[in-house]
């Protein structure tokens, strides 16, 4: 008796951390924001793992996706991690389209050419709750 008791406490346990680490995995998830965007959104909001994205794609280096450009040029040791998008894409006279133009660009493209990864709106732009 002492032990079966002693299996399902150990059985509870590892149910439990299995939980928690499922938990934190959820946690991480990353909506792609933009303080630039206004409330009125005609599709939701984008949500996806950045470490699981990067680990797929074999992403390694930050500025493959957060590129960065002085003068015009790329700078390849450079990143943009921190910054919104908009801080370089946004322009008053263009306003959300050119922005939301400039992150279809940066994502689908590089999913297009890959020939990997969601191209359809749909796929990205999920209502909460939806599986990918």
């Amino acid at each position: 008796m002492a032990a079966l008791k002693s299996n399902i406490l150990r059985l509870l346990v590892v149910f439990l951390v299995l939980a928690a680490c499922a938990a934190a995995a959820r946690a991480y998830v990353t909506i792609v924001e933009d303080s630039a965007f206004d409330d009125r959104q005609m599709r939701p909001q984008v949500s996806f793992e950045h470490n699981e994205h990067n680990e797929k794609a074999g992403i390694e280096s930050c500025n493959t996706c957060h590129h960065f450009y002085e003068n015009g040029e790329k700078r390849k040791n450079s990143d943009s991690v921190g910054m919104e998008c908009s801080s370089c894409h946004y322009k008053a006279e263009s306003g959300e389209l050119e922005l939301i133009r400039i992150y279809h660009k940066q994502c689908k493209s590089c999913h297009l050419q890959k020939e990997q990864g969601p191209v359809q709106c749909g796929q990205c732009h999920r209502k909460t709750g939806e599986n990918p």
